[in-house]
């Protein structure tokens, strides 16, 4: 019996990947070059928003990455500004000898490279503007600035983590595709959980559990994450992501 139940388990992974590719939720073959990058219409428009805006976005990776993981990253805009700052990590930047991490003016829901984001954490108003200088501290403190690793971390989704970690106001619930939010700072097993309202124990990124009221329980292996969260009843499976209420 116990047998079954795990080529059964085992054979329900290996579906969900396909799955991914067939529903076109995960779109192969994309030229980065051609891709979409333009807004979602998703932001305030800074020009018309006076008060302080705070926006957390993921959105599939490109390509075969996309079956995997998502993008994550942050975007700030301070009381009266007419710009929005978008706080990431890129690896391609690496690869060209600049620092992974980067925060610069940009377009805060901008489509990554054709594929939609969703907002999964936002602060407006007072609330925004008291949370914006902890994120600046936050990002100025990143420990992997120059680093960045798809599998199982430091990558976007651990830089993004961090953020959350030290900015709890923020509440994120980093979704199961955020492959890398689990990965430990500086080696730490035990640790707060992403979005300030639990914690989590890690060990090394590729074992772990995560007990938050946000995140509810969440189980990583091998850097795959499956949950249940009790808060906004639903499943979290790798791959699919969320299932329930509230799904992105």
């Amino acid at each position: 019996m116990l047998i079954r139940m795990l080529l059964f388990f085992l054979l329900f992974l290996a579906a969900l990947p396909v799955f991914m590719v067939v529903t076109g939720q995960a779109q192969l073959g994309r030229d980065f070059r051609r891709a979409d990058r333009s807004s979602a219409g998703i932001a305030p428009p800074a020009e018309n928003t006076p008060e302080a805006v705070v926006q957390v976005y993921t959105a599939r990776a490109l390509n075969w990455r996309g079956i995997f993981a998502v993008h994550s990253w942050v975007a700030t805009k301070p009381e009266n500004a007419e710009t929005y700052t978008v706080h990431q990590v890129i690896g391609w930047r690496v690869y060209r000898n600049l620092p992974a991490m980067v925060s610069a003016p940009g377009t805060p829901d901008g489509r990554w490279f054709g594929n939609e984001p969703s907002v999964i954490a936002e602060l407006r108003g007072q609330a925004a503007a008291r949370a914006i200088p902890k994120i600046i501290e936050a990002v100025a403190n990143y420990p992997y600035p120059d680093e960045y690793t798809v599998w199982p971390g430091p990558n976007s989704n651990t830089f993004v983590a961090y953020i959350g970690k030290q900015v709890p106001e923020l509440r994120m619930d980093l979704p199961s595709t955020a492959i890398g939010k689990d990965y430990p700072i500086n080696g730490s097993i035990f640790d707060r959980a992403p979005s300030g309202t639990g914690y989590q124990v890690s060990m090394l990124g590729v074992l772990g559990v995560t007990l938050a009221r946000e995140e509810g329980v969440e189980l990583n292996l091998l850097g795959l994450s499956f949950g249940i969260d009790f808060y906004k009843p639903a499943l979290k499976l790798p791959f699919v992501g969320r299932i329930g209420v509230g799904d992105h």
